[in-house]
């Protein structure tokens, strides 16, 4: 081996087809080891909690449960409003929140559950069994071709001395006899090599169908989150119509297809940012009567529905996708909202949820 690092030996060269599997091999691994680490960091943002669980699992101990950060701000929350005065606006309103925190963080804890099982084991175990095994008949298939080409040197040597005195021929036979055996040898070990690194496709395709069911749980996790705070909006919303009676509370609802009629995956990838700040109208707008309401002067317009959408209150209008319906605004209206009609039945409705037709 150091001679030829010198340059100074002969080395048997792989071919073509098998250096380009090597490569192939080692990609893979360096590759998983990446994801692997950035997906732990994904899971648990915080390097002293990670450690500690790499040494239980090192010392093959059940790691202990830990709150998530969700829940442990629900907990304070729920602490807060309890001295605060639970019966107060603030106090009510963080136990709202406290309880859509606690949701939150058990559905953290289900998708992290999830992703470990689903993602993170198969890929540890690739790397600590596959792997393994690959490296180990890798450093044999070395010594095997080490063991080649010092067995063809000394051949080479003999045959060199034979030329000079026909004493030599025994070392020779003796030297083609070990060439012979190391050839063998390191045939049949690049066979068991070859095979093992051909079986990194496979190897793929099990990532793959692993990466398949992490963005599944990722999916589930995000849907679950947005109806969480979907259904601690409206609450709020009602919670500060109670506060201030004498006030219309502008809607809270985001201005994108509810989860029920979509599929998880379109429901994660159209996710709206929902607004901070309920907007108040005017106290005049708050006896508003939407059966007295007429057109405006600037006309009507037909829109197609996007989503079915489900109404608040008695204000607004549900919709069903695809349906046509009549279509105006009024003067101070929400400019995210218009007047809806269908037939007798009118309400607002989010502009968002309609393709206005010319």
């Amino acid at each position: 081996f150091t001679e030829e690092k010198f340059g100074q030996a002969e080395k048997t060269e792989l071919d073509a087809h098998f250096e380009n599997l090597l490569a192939r091999a080692d990609s893979t691994k360096n590759w998983t080891e990446r994801i692997l680490r950035q997906t732990e960091v994904l899971l648990q943002p915080n390097p002293s909690a990670r450690v500690e669980e790499f040494l239980y699992e090192k010392l093959d101990r059940k790691v202990p449960s830990r709150v998530t950060n969700g829940e442990l701000l629900a907990q304070y929350m729920a602490e807060a409003a309890s001295e605060l005065g639970p019966t107060t606006p603030y106090g009510k309103t963080l136990l709202m929140v406290s309880e859509a925190e606690k949701r939150l963080g058990a559905a953290e804890r289900d998708f992290i559950h999830t992703a470990s099982i689903s993602f993170l084991t198969p890929l540890r175990n690739f790397l600590e069994g596959d792997w393994k095994t690959i490296s180990k008949e890798r450093r044999l298939l070395q010594n095997r071709r080490l063991d080649l080409d010092a067995c063809k040197a000394r051949l080479k040597k003999a045959k060199a001395a034979e030329a000079k005195a026909s004493l030599w021929n025994d070392e020779v036979d003796k030297a083609e006899q070990e060439l012979r055996v190391a050839q063998t040898e390191f045939d049949r070990q690049a066979e068991v090599t070859r095979l093992l690194l051909e079986g990194i496709s496979s190897t793929h395709v099990n990532h793959l169908r692993c990466l398949h069911e992490f963005v599944k749980s990722q999916t589930t996790y995000y849907a679950q989150c947005y109806r969480h705070m979907l259904d601690l909006q409206k609450q709020l919303g009602s919670a500060q119509g109670a506060i201030f009676p004498g006030t219309f509370v502008g809607t809270t609802e985001p201005a994108s297809p509810p989860l029920s009629s979509t599929s998880p995956t379109t429901a994660a990838a159209t996710m709206p940012v929902v607004p901070t700040v309920a907007s108040l109208a005017p106290p005049g707008e708050a006896a508003l009567c939407l059966e007295e309401v007429a057109p405006s002067a600037s006309g009507t317009r037909k829109a197609r529905v996007l989503y079915d959408y489900e109404a608040a209150d008695s204000s607004e209008l549900a919709l069903l996708a695809d349906e046509l319906i009549t279509v105006y605004s009024l003067p101070g209206m929400d400019p995210d909202w218009l007047i809806g009609e269908r037939g007798n039945k009118k309400g607002k409705v989010p502009v968002t949820y309609l393709e206005l037709l010319s």
